[in-house]
């Protein structure tokens, strides 16, 4: 109920407001259209009944084509204004422009009915004007909703269907939109258990991202895995929701790209996601190939190179987290084999007549054999500072035993291969010069703030790859390295997840 006061009209509500909104669509596919808009209107409306659609002249202005016309009725917990400011956003979003009053349109979404309200402002009419005398608006709705009754006349919405021509109304049968009259996802599984994760992976799409070098704008493909839980009593999650929020994030980010892009992008869309889904949490994880600018090691010679960008985000209530990451190649030299390598040496020369300060001159001279692997390093950094991604590889190259570049002219790869053979690693010092490093770096990050540094080396002269990695809180690392022996290292699933629900996303 409404009643007038001093301010205005102020709503005394229960939590959930039964609602009945009409939409309408007369240009493109309107099926299309319709369906795309009933999926939207789901993120904010718990649709209980859909009714048939209906093929409808059009009325007033009728140099158009038809419409295609049905009424949906659910709850919502979204205030008047706030529930009409939703629907004009999914017009806008399923393409709806600049139209003429009772022109032709993509899509037309009115709130018809919001519970026994009654509102006749300026901005805001409560039931919609059409409400009792269009037959295009009360004939679906008489089929789903008939005793409810108009706030203004006091007559049910059948008495009033009942007194229109409804002549130029004519139901639709077949197609795409009977299917949609009933939420599948929203009904009781045969089987009543909890699900940790349900969502899609491997969603396409192109994004733009702040190249702060050049100060321009990079395209980039970014792959994005997305995730919500499943309570026991909704047989699934609504996949094409998914999808649809990673297109109103992009949308909502065009104009104005964050800086970091990837990480705030996923934690958007992850946000997204628990309002959608009516989630309890939600989880995004994103992948995308950046170019940067390099120059070749010896010959100088001007180049990109390309790296991954990564990002993660967790959004429950009360909680969100965001991580951004990258991915990089190098080459790292064995310090083991090495060391035997230089033995033997010495045992040669020794052999040779050569002395031992002869002999120490010569290896200290010339570069010792090893094998080489190519290795691949990732460094992530969780928390709300903004971090650089190119910081972030120039930490990864560095602590391999070099960099690597696509193409490289002779004296470049005599230099690569000597700075290797000067730097020789292993997989797990790989790791801790990446946390060293950041450590260093991250100067302006809080303390509580999450890294974590993995490498992976595929071995050349093994059947198998080396791996190592490790993590923890910047006040945790730098205490570590600072000699307190007795630091836990926080995981990374432990400082991203809400404390009541801790998963593997490794």
């Amino acid at each position: 109920m409404a009643r007038q006061t001093s301010e205005g009209f102020r709503i005394e509500r229960e939590l959930v407001t039964p609602v009945a909104i009409g939409l309408g669509s007369n240009l493109g596919d309107r099926q299309a259209n319709v369906a795309g808009a009933l999926q939207r209107l789901r993120a904010f409306i718990d649709i209980e009944r859909v009714s048939s659609a209906f093929i409808t002249t059009p009325v007033g202005y009728r140099n158009q084509p038809d419409f295609l016309n049905l009424a949906c009725i659910g709850t919502t917990v979204l205030a008047p204004r706030d529930l009409r400011a939703r629907l004009r956003d999914v017009e806008r979003r399923i393409g709806r422009g600049a139209a003429v009053p009772m022109g032709p349109r993509a899509i037309d979404l009115d709130l018809l009915l919001y519970g026994e309200l009654h509102i006749d402002d300026e901005d805001l009419t409560i039931p919609h004007r059409g409400l009792q005398d269009r037959a295009f608006v009360l004939i679906p709705l008489a089929e789903i909703a008939p005793d409810w009754r108009d706030p203004v006349t006091g007559s049910t919405v059948a008495h009033l269907a009942s007194r229109v021509d409804s002549s130029g109304v004519t139901r639709s049968e077949g197609g795409l939109l009977p299917r949609l009259r009933r939420d599948i996802q929203e009904q009781r599984p045969a089987v009543s258990l909890a699900l940790d994760r349900a969502g899609v992976t491997g969603v396409k799409t192109l994004i733009a991202l702040d190249d702060r070098t050049s100060g321009r704008q990079q395209t980039a493909i970014a792959t994005f895995d997305i995730f919500a839980d499943l309570d026991a009593a909704h047989s699934g999650v609504h996949m094409s929701r998914f999808s649809q929020d990673l297109e109103d994030a992009l949308a909502d980010l065009t104009a104005a790209p964050a800086r970091g892009g990837l990480d705030a992008l996923a934690l958007d869309l992850a946000e997204r996601v628990v309002g959608s889904q009516r989630a309890e949490q939600a989880y995004v994880r994103a992948r995308a190939e950046i170019a940067l600018p390099r120059h070749t090691p010896a010959s100088g010679i001007a180049t990109h190179e390309f790296y991954t960008l990564l990002a993660r985000a967790v959004a429950a209530p009360g909680h969100r987290r965001r991580v951004v990451g990258v991915e990089a190649d190098g080459i790292t030299a064995c310090p083991c084999a090495q060391a035997m390598v230089a033995d033997a040496s010495r045992e040669r020369l020794t052999a040779a007549g050569f002395g031992g300060d002869a002999i120490e001159r010569i290896l200290a001279a010339v570069p010792t054999a090893t094998h080489n692997q190519r290795g691949r390093g990732r460094l992530l950094v969780g928390g709300d500072g903004d971090v650089d991604p190119a910081m972030l590889v120039e930490i990864v190259e560095q602590s391999m035993s070099s960099e690597t570049y696509d193409l490289l002219k002779r004296p470049d790869e005599l230099f690569i291969v000597e700075k290797a053979h000067q730097a020789p690693r292993f997989v797990e010092d790989v790791v801790r010069e990446m946390l060293r490093y950041a450590c260093d770096a991250l100067v302006d990050m809080p303390e509580d703030s999450f890294i974590s540094a993995r490498q992976i080396n595929f071995e050349s002269i093994h059947k198998h790859d080396a791996l190592a990695e490790s993590g923890g809180t910047l006040a945790q690392l730098r205490r570590e390295l600072a000699g307190d022996t007795s630091v836990s290292h926080t995981r990374l699933e432990d400082w991203l997840y809400p404390a009541a629900a801790r998963l593997d996303v490794r």
